[in-house]
């Protein structure tokens, strides 16, 4: 029985770099010029708008939750950032703005959740159509461009050979793993989708806890946004559309269990990975796009299937 259970633990840890590794020496034999130095630089740049939603998602799954807005947050954030921007609002003060405002939304969109008990597939979804049709009353449908150009940095600058992208997806995460790993709060957030009628009893405040991870994920989406504004300089009202598809994928892939309380924000890097280089290597080999819609999603429910496979082995050896 302790064989099995050491077993059942190891694939559950490992097996994620395992499948990341075989993926990239795949990739490397069959897509032409995949090992390029500037391709994995752009495999980097290329995951970390999702990586850095991802971050925010991981705390709301963690909690039980989900959260299908982060697309609409990140085009949110953009075109408002940018009308800000083009009526003469400094550039740091109007990012600070969308930050504040998109952490509010998810910190109501939370409470929605815990108080009224709206299901948070479906507060969520409710969000993700209004931002969405806010976006586009915002700018009558149109992309919004022309603001200082000196923006651009955020989503296309380097420091040295690194993308300024890549260098805010890796800060994120270090604070993200760090308060996951190393702070009190973060038990309450495990314990909350461990089992939230035992973390009540115990004392937990779970409405503060789940308005408190909408509100990261808010946080998070919108930093996304300003990292897509800077790469695409312009506001673009259909920035992030279907985002939130590859953001989960890479979360659960990450060994993030959908029914909450068990999960590691350092294995959701290699989730990312995955998809980020799957996207890449089939996009070098020329595979339509249409296909690629369709790998995708049989490697979701790959991941679900593997996450409630691992889980029933471990309440059977328990």
């Amino acid at each position: 029985m302790k064989r099995k259970i050491d077993i059942n633990s190891f694939v559950a840890e490992y097996a994620i770099i395992m499948i990341f590794i075989v993926l990239f020496v795949a990739m490397s034999i069959f897509a032409p010029n995949f090992l390029s130095g500037g391709n994995i630089a752009n495999v980097l740049r290329q995951i970390s708008i999702n990586g850095i939603c991802a971050i925010g998602m991981t705390f709301v799954m963690l909690t039980g939750g989900i959260d299908l807005s982060v697309g609409s947050i990140i085009g949110v954030s953009g075109v408002l950032t940018a009308m800000m921007m083009l009526n003469g609002v400094h550039p740091i003060l109007a990012s600070l703005i969308s930050l504040v405002l998109c952490t509010v939304i998810g910190m109501l969109t939370g409470l929605l959740i815990s108080h009224i008990e709206i299901p948070p597939m479906v507060a969520t979804m409710g969000t993700m159509t209004s931002l969405r049709g806010a976006a586009y009353l915002i700018t009558g449908g149109t992309p919004v461009f022309g603001f200082t150009e000196g923006y651009a940095v955020i989503g296309q600058g380097y420091v040295g050979v690194v993308p300024i992208p890549v260098i805010i997806l890796a800060i994120a995460f270090a604070i993200g793993i760090f308060f996951l790993s190393k702070t009190k709060y973060s038990r309450y957030i495990y314990g909350v989708g461990g089992n939230e009628e035992v973390a009540r009893l115990s004392g937990v405040n779970v409405h503060h806890i789940k308005a408190f991870v909408y509100a990261v994920s808010g946080f998070c989406s919108a930093l996304a946004g300003l990292v897509m504004l800077g790469r695409l300089n312009s506001g673009q009202p259909r920035a992030g559309e279907s985002y939130e598809m590859d953001v989960i994928t890479a979360v659960v892939l990450g060994g993030v269990s959908l029914n909450g309380g068990v999960g590691k924000l350092s294995h959701v890097i290699f989730g990312l990975l995955i998809i980020g280089v799957l996207t890449n290597g089939m996009t070098m080999m020329a595979i339509d796009d249409y296909w690629q819609r369709v790998v995708k999603g049989i490697v979701l429910l790959l991941a679900v299937g593997f996450d409630r496979f691992i889980q029933k082995n471990q309440q059977k050896a328990d």
